[in-house]
């Protein structure tokens, strides 16, 4: 658990997708025997009640190690920190706990297919039963629909109020029999987005997150949440999902590797050095982002790490690519190794980084509206 990650051994929680190193079960149970999945949420919920101070000592410790961290995914990272600030406390104590201890994985349900960054646009509905909300509706880029237990998703509940209006907040589990996950083949031959159809879904009252016609602030609250990264330091997990699986060799390390007389090129030794100033200045960012919080959850301004982030793991990539020449562009066959293989397949995917979880033009108007006060 102290060596680099490669495709495959993390470990998001639920059973419908194992992660195939065993080891990452025994980090994932000694870490949550501890609360150190989650360890800034209280103990009652799975976490270890750690306050700012302590829980920067952690993760101080945690990277001195080069440890990975053992529980990623949007229950973690997303739906945990929204139900801590806006969910029942009969919601908290059935939900947290399964997700601080891995047991569920969680998938969300925002995009449609005519309401994707025009979000509030979005038509699955949610009518009222009774008991129960009985839903309606189809979802795109629900990212691990295919492996997840339960979804996290905004339906409308008042066809008639304006469109940021009549949105709710609801969970349901992707078990129903009216729930159908069809995977969505992207360009660089796998399917980590998936297209949820939803009919006749019947979600119970208790099921309904914060008030009925009030998903909106919600929703909102759970996109900043994902953008600012935060959410993800309380796993310990310190670079993004495709940084931390890059190459198993330091680019530089790398570089060296590729050249016959061991001597970097110029030009892709500054790109180097630019790129790991890069890296340090958004870690030290966002650790300070942590340190200088005066509330637990992130404001407007953490946008910014989504958009950073972005930019930084693909001008990686594509460095990464340059290093190796042809041979980083490999799609099949035995004149290349199964990391440049598997490398080129990741830039691929890379391409998405930037628009999956509210495109960069998105985080720029957020910012310019919300961050810097600019007119509409």
């Amino acid at each position: 658990m102290r060596t680099r990650m490669v495709p495959g051994e993390e470990v998001n929680g639920g059973t419908k997708r194992r992660a195939t190193n065993p080891d990452a079960y025994v980090w994932l149970e000694r870490m949550a025997d501890r609360g150190w999945t989650v360890p800034t949420w209280p103990v009652e919920y799975g976490g270890a009640g750690l306050d700012k101070a302590r829980f920067l000592v952690l993760l101080e410790e945690l990277q001195r190690i080069n440890a990975r961290p053992p529980l990623g995914g949007m229950g973690v990272t997303m739906l945990g920190p929204t139900l801590l600030e806006h969910g029942s406390e009969d919601q908290r104590l059935k939900h947290l706990p399964r997700i601080a201890c891995g047991e569920v994985a969680w998938c969300q349900g925002y995009s449609e297919p005519n309401a994707g960054s025009d979000l509030a646009s979005l038509q699955t509905r949610a009518e009222d039963k009774g008991d129960f909300y009985l839903v309606n509706g189809s979802k795109i880029w629900t990212s691990g629909a295919q492996h997840a237990d339960w979804m996290f998703c905004l339906v409308r509940t008042d066809p008639d109020a304006p469109k940021h209006q009549g949105i709710s907040f609801v969970l349901f589990s992707m078990d129903d029999p009216g729930v159908s996950v069809q995977p969505i083949e992207l360009l660089n031959g796998k399917s980590p987005f998936c297209q949820t159809f939803i009919d006749d879904v019947e979600v119970p009252k208790e099921d309904l997150v914060g008030q009925v016609n009030e998903g909106w602030t919600i929703a909102k609250r759970l996109l900043q949440h994902e953008r600012s990264g935060l959410a993800a330091l309380a796993s310990a997990d310190t670079a993004g999902p495709l940084e931390r699986i890059l190459p198993s060799l330091p680019l530089p390390d790398l570089a060296r590797s590729y050249e016959a007389d061991g001597v970097v090129d110029p030009a892709i030794r500054s790109e180097l050095v630019v790129n790991e100033m890069q890296k340090a200045a958004f870690m030290l960012t966002r650790r300070r982002a942590v340190d200088e919080a005066e509330a637990k959850t992130p404001g407007a301004a953490t946008s910014i790490f989504n958009y950073v982030e972005a930019e930084y793991v693909k001008a990686q990539l594509e460095l990464q690519m340059r290093i190796r020449g042809v041979q980083g562009l490999g799609w099949e066959g035995d004149e290349f190794s199964d990391e440049e293989l598997g490398m080129t397949r990741l830039w691929l995917e890379a391409k998405s980084i930037s628009i999956a979880g509210g495109s960069n033009e998105v985080q720029l108007n957020i910012i310019a509206k919300r961050v810097l006060g600019l007119p509409d």
